[in-house]
């Protein structure tokens, strides 16, 4: 199929600017006299009136030139396969006819309608996109809240957990029963979407998250590369140590690979349930995801600065860890374009590679010095090193970042490497020794 892609650019703006046109030309039905009758306050409701088609219009047309480009963008994609216009060293994708549909966990919270709020609001195709509820705990009044979404969208459906049985747990456990509900619900959604529905991969999300304008662009950007790369199983939104004052705001395009496992908005492919869903855990299913063996060593793409953020502080864990880290963390509040980005520097070996050669030539400095140092300026860029788990997490604690562990591995690591921004600068927490594996014993 060959494209002239500046005659569509040009039929597509002309397209744009006379839908405007005849738009606002019914909105100019303004009375040329107004008659002596009128009162001050009909004329003021005229201008209410007035306002709300303009603002109306203003809505439609920003739809329409949505469409507009994810048309241009999706026969750009197509021209490019056809050749005549290669973009070398890129990650090799299509959007034509892809599927990536939204898996929304809920449960009993009504506040679910914040959710889906955004998720339409910010959602730029519904072919693309469409979301599916998967509800939990048999709450009514949440149901009837999903109900009226999935009443006025048919891209929009539910399906409610049909196993509301209570788990029989020794009297030792029973204070962790809403983590194995939990993860029981995880295995009944995601068989759902993948062995029902028949869908290739999803984006994972749950009842409390907010999410970034560019949410849906990053997750289209570099699902590819979970195509491309076999030693990544997931993308995911969420960066564990996500704060303002440990992350680079002026980058929101740069992106990480991490052996710890973010989850809070990420994707899967129906291939890697496959492999998980026999051994998945009766219980605390994210913490078991932590764990390289359960996931072949296998690592994942998260960001600089995170695409959601969660508002939900009552839960199974009662708001303790919202109120130490969650509430702190920094939504992005800037569009990045991933699917016009050259991402390929995230494949493990060039990533791995660049890594490497970076850190080894870096000054170093300890933690209580980079916090000493003065903002910015030189260097840029700094190591600092530990040498076992105490050492680690003394570093982390003054840097800023979570100190913890899951199966010996530190939140947002790779390769025994945590990546930060601090006091205007870079900073590599990295090991003193030749990192080979994680060591299960620290945490």
């Amino acid at each position: 199929m060959r494209v002239n892609f500046r005659r569509l650019s040009l039929v597509g703006a002309i397209l744009v600017v006379f839908w405007l046109l005849v738009m606002y030309s019914s909105l100019l039905d303004v009375p040329r006299s107004v008659p002596g009758r009128n009162s001050l306050v009909e004329i003021e409701n005229r201008i209410d009136s007035l306002q709300k088609q303009v603002d109306q219009q203003m809505t439609e047309s920003n739809q329409l030139l949505e469409r507009v480009k994810q048309q241009l963008k999706v026969q750009a994609l197509l021209k490019k396969e056809d050749g005549k216009e290669p973009k070398e060293n890129n990650v090799e994708y299509s959007l034509n006819n892809l599927v990536l549909p939204v898996l929304l966990i809920a449960c009993d919270r009504v506040t679910v309608k914040r959710c889906l709020d955004n998720l339409v609001k910010f959602r730029t195709s519904k072919d693309t996109f469409p979301i599916i509820v998967s509800q939990d705990c048999g709450h009514n009044a949440t149901y009837q809240v999903i109900k009226s979404f999935v009443d006025d969208d048919p891209s929009i459906s539910v399906v409610r957990q049909p196993d509301l049985s209570e788990i029989p747990l020794p009297r030792v456990k029973v204070k962790f029963k809403g983590y194995y509900k939990i993860a029981r619900h995880y295995r009944f959604a995601l068989n759902h979407v993948f062995n029902k529905l028949g869908h290739e991969a999803v984006i994972i999300v749950e009842d409390d998250l907010d999410i970034s304008q560019d949410f849906y662009e990053y997750f289209l950007g570099t699902y590819p590369l979970l195509l491309k790369d076999p030693s990544l199983w997931c993308i995911s939104a969420w960066n564990d140590n996500g704060k303002k004052d440990v992350i680079d705001m002026s980058r929101p395009e740069l992106l990480h690979r991490t052996d710890f496992f973010p989850g809070l908005g990420w994707t899967l492919r129906k291939e890697t349930w496959h492999m998980l869903e026999p051994k998945w855990p009766e219980a605390f299913f994210d913490d078991w995801l932590r764990d390289p063996q359960n996931t072949g060593g296998r690592s994942c793409i998260r960001p600089e600065v995170s695409r959601t953020f969660t508002f939900g502080k009552i839960g199974v864990s009662k708001g303790l860890f919202y109120d130490m880290h969650l509430r702190a963390m920094q939504l992005n509040m800037e569009f990045v374009e991933f699917t016009a980005l050259n991402l390929t520097y995230l494949l493990k070996d060039n990533y791995d590679e660049a890594l490497e050669n970076t850190v080894k030539t870096l000054p170093e400095m300890t933690a209580d010095e980079v916090m000493a140092h003065p903002i910015g300026g030189s260097p840029p860029a700094v190591k600092v090193t530990y040498s076992n788990a105490q050492t680690y997490q003394k570093a982390a604690k003054k840097l800023g970042l979570m100190d913890d562990f899951r199966s010996g591995v530190p939140r947002t690591a790779y390769r025994g490497i945590v990546s930060c921004f601090v006091r205007g600068r870079r900073v590599y927490l990295a090991p003193s020794f030749l990192w080979i594996k994680y060591d299960p014993s620290w945490g």
